[in-house]
């Protein structure tokens, strides 16, 4: 198999669907099932087995897709090597990060590194933070912006900014009469907090509960047996805070959206706020190419201002 015949078998299976896959690759659906059809037969083994909504893995599949993933790995590697000597005059780097903190702070350092190296591309590639970990590990992606303690990689990773989980809303929504100035010993940098309790009369918007935010938030409403009012619980990060910031609810978000929603009140979560740290970690146990590394020295120098 080539590397274009391993990304078909990659691109079925993460998809769960011929159609689907054969639209995320461009090609006909009718090109994408011949190929499977002739890679079993060689095999002589059912790689996918047909559902009514889509297909799934056999054993046999599952392995499969397992040498794609290394095959296209080493591949990657080799090409970096290779990349490597002919110094940083090319190439590529496949960058990780939440499409909502990318939002905020990709622009700054890909412009910083782009004066510098203008001949490497960087590819982006959109995940939550857990599935970018997984991704690192297995070598599908360089570099990546996760939130720490990592929780499936195993090394230790350097903490280059801190981010805070906060609330966002408009400066003439009424949850703001319960607002309290920060102490002066508190670590949020956020200048107003308030206790979570006092917004159990108002409406959230919140995100799906497999996100961070989402996650956090119900954490935090189940420590202060709080049933919050919400009728929108599987908004984007975005929408959800673009709709508290214009007043129409309350939206867990993260301070670093501050650039973005320069006019929106944030509210620290309680007098100490929810401080998370964040790192940028390369893939572990594999070789990392001059641009990787390159890009994280650009990252921390950028986000750790």
């Amino acid at each position: 198999m080539d590397n274009r015949e391993m990304d078909y078998v990659i691109a079925i299976a993460e998809e769960g669907s011929i159609s689907k896959a054969s639209e995320r690759l461009f090609m006909a659906q009718s090109t994408l099932s011949q190929f499977l059809g002739n890679l079993e037969r060689k095999l002589d083994s059912k790689l996918f087995v047909r559902t009514s909504t889509g297909v799934r893995p056999t054993e046999a599949g599952k392995l499969m897709i397992e040498y794609a993933y290394r095959e296209r790995s080493e591949y990657h590697r080799l090409h970096d090597r290779i990349q490597d000597v002919e110094g940083l005059k090319g190439g590529s780097v496949i960058l990780g990060i939440s499409s909502f903190r990318g939002t905020f702070l990709l622009p700054d350092v890909l412009a910083a590194f782009r004066k510098e190296y203008p001949g490497i591309d960087v590819v982006i590639v959109e995940e939550n933070s857990m599935v970018l970990e997984g991704m690192l590990r297995n070598g599908t992606i360089d570099i990546a912006l996760i939130i720490l303690p990592a929780q499936i990689l195993k090394v230790p990773v350097k903490t280059v900014m801190r981010d805070e989980i906060c609330l966002i809303t408009s400066p003439n929504h009424p949850v703001m009469k319960y607002a309290k100035p920060s102490p002066s010993h508190s670590k949020s940098r956020i200048e107003k907090y308030i206790d979570i309790r006092d917004t159990i009369e108002f409406e959230y918007l919140l995100s799906d509960y497999d996100t961070i935010l989402g996650r956090e938030s119900r954490r935090i409403f189940r420590e202060h047996d709080i049933i919050p009012k919400a009728c929108n619980e599987k908004l984007s990060a975005f929408i959800a805070a673009t709709l508290g910031a214009e007043g129409l609810g309350l939206a867990f978000t993260y301070y670093c959206a501050k650039t973005c929603f320069p006019d929106a009140e944030f509210l620290s979560l309680g007098e100490e706020g929810t401080i998370i740290d964040l790192g940028v970690s390369l893939a572990p146990g594999r070789y990392s190419s001059k641009a990787a590394l390159a890009l994280k020295e650009t990252m921390i120098r950028v986000l750790g201002r």
